[in-house]
Order: structure tokens, then C-alpha cells, then sequence
């Protein structure tokens, strides 16, 4: 697929179309790559990463002239666990490599189509109830605490860092009530700055304590922390356990993101699913072999890149450039950034993950509909997200007799 458009060179299609769309996206991967990678309890560096080989390495062999690869909310749930059930984020990494190994295998087997079969109701309910995860782990950390939802009850929280979550919601809120953001800035990186500079100025003049305030931490220099896998762990039946429900997951977004923003394509240009999966997963080798958390094609920042009015996947470039500058130039920077900041930037995506109006749709849509997209959710939230959505086309398949190629 050209990196150019009809009418114009390589260049102005750069300059015209993927030189702001790149910059638009990178300005949301920033918050998004910390934060994912914080709230999976892996190095807040290994976000970045991800973000970079999206944008470098999966670009380069990728088909989709939109569709951005990146850390995604829908992961952050089974990387967590996957790192509290190996032990160790060295042992987790060869999981992803297992993960990249199995969408490979996928996508050499052609079953990327096979994605046309998975009720509309049941992904759905897959997303919704990765949303609810994602909310119920970042409420926490917003109130200033590091225990789970579960145990908050017998937990103290941090009033100053409430009281400044409840100002990042606030400007959020309304942030979003206007029709742009001030100077295209993302809402998400507003909340970031602004919290960010909060907390430095109530620190600095001692009127909340330094130790109040829990911030990144990233090495001044990437390298120097570098994160390698556990090979004498590779064989172990564990790391398997753990790979093949993440490759199957990651597979399963990138699908339906490149889906939806094939929708959305002006040039009416269609991605090869298969190649896409291929893709992916050798993309996710590499997050495994450099320190990475796992990535997938991301639907929030791929609509980023079409309305900021990206062509080509010279956009991909442009954000993984940027953010490999960011890493090697300005790590400093980034250890300014609280995490509460970042918690509420994840609330607001867990939120748009799991909207009401999802719900309430579906309802109106009958209960042939509603039980399997419901059940799903129950089962993401019961007993994780393979399970839940296996448990959603049983009952999919249960109540409607057939399961059909959805467009």
C-alpha cells in the first residue's frame, strides 16, 4: 500500500494530511502509554515502548493505512494478572512473546475473517466489561491508595490527593462540554498538565506533603533499566496459560479496530486481516524480546488519526518518532506526572469503554440481544475476559440457534 496519496508526493501528503495527525495522536499516546502500563503493574517506560513499536515496528508491516497499534485499555486487565500470576514482569514478557507467536499462527492459518462470526453483542459485552475493570482498578489510585477496589473500605485514603482527582474530573468535564479543546490539545493531556502543575505548586510550598503525591518514575536513561524475559521460564505450561488468552484478545481488538476504521477510510481502503494479525504478532514479539507491554490496534487513537485527517500510515510514523524523542530526550519530564493524573485519564476511557447508552441500545434491540451481551459482561467481570466471552457465545449461539457473519 503507497505511503502517498493521488495527486501528491510523498512529502505533501506528510505535510498536508499525517504531520498533525501523527502529532495529534502522539499528544493522547503519552498519558495513555504511562498509564496503561501503570495500572497493568509494569514499568510506566514499558508503555512508551509499546506505543514506539506500534508506530515503528508493526506500521512498517501492517496494511492499515489508519489504524494505530499501541497499549490498549482492553489489555490492561489480563496483563495485571498475567504479572501477578508469573511472579515477576521478566517472566510476563515471554507470555507476550507467546502472544505474538500465537497471532502469527493465526494469521498464517487465514482465520482473521473468522472475526465476521462473533456476535456484535458479545464484543460488546467484552469491551463493557473491560471497561468496568479498568475503572474499578483506577478508582483507587484516584482516592490516593494503592489497595484493591475491594479492600477500600479497610483502607485510608489521601484527602489532598482526592480533593485534586476531583479537580482533574471537574476540568475534564468541563473541558468536554466545549466543542474543541484549547489550542487541539487532548483533554486527556490537559488533565495531565494541569494536575501535574498542581501538585508541584502545593508540594513545592509544603502545603500537602511530597510523599502525599505518588509520581512516575522513569530512568534517565531507558537503557539502564532495561527489562530482558526469563528464558529458563519459556517452556513452562504457566507462560502459555497466560499467552494464548492475551494473543487471542489482542487479535480480537486489533480486528475490530481495523474493522471500524476501514468504515471511516475517505479512500475506501480495506486492510487484509490476516496480514494485520501477522502484523500484530510480530509486533508483540518485540514488546516481549525490549520490555513492552503487550499492544494491539487501538480504537480511541485511531480515531484520533482519521479526525485529525491522517491518509497514510506516514502518520504512524510521525507518533512513533515523536514518542521515541520523548523516551531518549525529555525522561524527566515525565517523572513529573502524578499518578492520580493518569488514574482519571483511565477512568474517563474505562468510562467510554462501558457507556450507558451501550446498555440502553441494546435493551431497545430485544432480549435475544440484551442476555448475551449482559451474560458477557458478567462473565468478564466473574471469571475473565476468555471465559466471559466464551460464556456470551454459548448463550449467543443458545438463543439465536445459528451464529452469522456479522458486517
Amino acid at each position: 500500500m503507497s505511503l502517498s496519496i493521488p495527486g501528491k508526493t510523498l512529502f505533501q501528503t506528510w505535510r498536508d494530511h499525517d504531520l498533525f495527525s501523527g502529532l495529534s495522536v502522539f499528544l493522547v499516546a503519552i498519558p495513555l502509554c504511562l498509564g496503561l502500563a501503570v495500572a497493568s503493574g509494569a514499568p510506566a517506560q514499558a508503555g512508551l515502548l509499546a506505543g514506539i513499536i506500534g508506530g515503528l515496528v508493526v506500521a512498517s508491516l501492517s496494511r492499515s493505512a489508519l489504524a494505530i497499534s499501541g497499549p490498549e485499555a482492553g489489555l490492561v486487565a489480563l496483563t495485571a494478572a498475567g504479572i501477578m500470576t508469573l511472579g515477576s514482569f521478566e517472566s510476563f514478557l515471554l507470555a507476550v512473546i507467546a502472544a505474538g507467536l500465537i497471532q502469527i499462527s493465526l494469521g498464517v492459518f487465514k482465520v482473521g475473517p473468522w472475526i465476521h462470526y462473533v456476535p456484535i453483542s458479545v464484543m460488546k459485552g467484552m469491551i463493557s466489561g473491560l471497561g468496568l475493570i479498568l475503572i474499578g482498578k483506577q478508582i483507587p489510585v484516584a482516592l490516593g491508595t494503592s489497595v484493591s477496589l475491594q479492600d477500600l473500605t479497610q483502607s485510608s485514603i489521601s484527602i489532598p490527593v482526592t480533593l485534586l482527582s476531583l479537580g482533574c474530573f471537574t476540568l475534564y468535564l468541563l473541558l468536554k462540554r466545549k466543542s474543541s479543546a484549547p489550542l487541539k490539545i487532548p483533554l486527556s493531556l490537559w488533565v495531565v498538565i494541569i494536575g501535574s502543575l498542581l501538585a508541584a505548586i502545593l508540594t513545592t510550598y509544603s502545603w500537602i506533603s511530597a510523599e502525599a503525591v505518588t509520581r512516575i518514575q522513569i530512568p534517565s536513561n531507558i537503557f539502564s533499566d532495561f527489562k530482558i524475559p526469563h528464558w529458563s521460564r519459556l517452556l513452562e505450561l504457566q507462560i502459555w496459560k497466560v499467552g494464548i488468552p492475551l494473543g487471542l484478545l489482542a487479535s480480537l481488538e486489533a480486528l475490530l479496530c481495523v474493522k471500524a476504521i476501514d468504515k471511516r477510510d475517505v479512500l475506501n481502503r480495506e486492510t487484509p486481516l490476516n496480514r494485520e494479525l501477522i502484523a500484530q504478532g510480530i509486533g508483540n514479539v518485540f514488546c516481549g524480546l525490549l520490555g513492552a507491554i503487550p499492544l494491539t490496534a487501538v480504537i480511541v487513537r485511531s480515531s484520533v488519526n482519521v479526525d485529525a485527517g491522517a491518509r497514510t500510515r506516514l502518520s504512524f510514523y510521525t507518533e512513533g518518532c515523536l514518542l521515541l524523542l520523548a523516551v531518549l530526550i525529555f525522561p524527566w519530564v515525565l517523572n513529573y506526572i502524578p499518578l492520580f493524573t493518569l488514574a482519571v485519564v483511565l477512568i474517563f476511557t474505562g468510562y467510554n469503554l462501558t457507556l450507558p447508552s451501550v446498555y440502553r441500545d441494546l435493551w431497545r434491540e430485544g432480549w435475544r440481544t440484551f442476555v448475551p451481551f449482559l451474560l458477557t459482561v458478567l462473565g468478564v467481570l466473574s471469571f475473565g475476559l476468555l471465559y466471559g466471552v466464551l460464556i456470551g457465545i454459548i448463550f449467543a449461539f443458545m438463543i439465536q440457534g445459528k451464529l452469522t457473519p456479522s458486517s
